[in-house]
């Protein structure tokens, strides 16, 4: 799959575990892998509301590397830990994306490599045919 691009952000875990930060498709999807609150090796913002704008931040950021931006996601996802958390992720994604309007999911999950982490995002990404090769390297 030779047309396909990898994008590394660098994060020890993407050599150590194998895989990318963002894989860009020849149709021009973009999918990003899942992202976290943790930046240069500490998780900033502490509750559901800063830790889910942190990880969009990140998964944003792998998008702008590619000439992409949050206009051009299509859908999200969020992983959380815990029910009582659901309106302040809600919260943070409406006012991410509230204009782009992606599909979206939220689904539970019993936990995260590091226990102080409360969410984990997923975004995917469009870019439409007239723009590819635009942001190429």
């Amino acid at each position: 799959m030779s047309d396909v691009r990898r994008l590394s952000s660098g994060a020890p875990w993407e050599e150590q575990f194998g895989y990318s930060r963002a894989v860009e498709l020849p149709n021009g999807l973009v999918l990003v892998a899942g992202c976290t609150s943790i930046v240069d090796g500490e998780i900033a913002g502490g509750g559901p509301y800063e830790q889910t704008v942190n990880a969009f931040n990140v998964a944003i950021a792998a998008l702008g590397q590619l000439g992409l931006g949050r206009d051009d996601v299509v859908r999200t996802r969020m992983y959380i830990t815990h029910a009582r958390d659901v309106d302040d992720v809600g919260r943070a994604h409406k006012e991410l994306f509230d204009t782009v309007r992606p599909a979206a999911s939220m689904i539970i999950v019993s936990g995260f490599v590091d226990p102080s982490l409360v969410v984990e995002v997923e975004v995917e990404a469009y870019r439409a045919e007239t723009h590819r090769g635009e942001g190429s390297s």
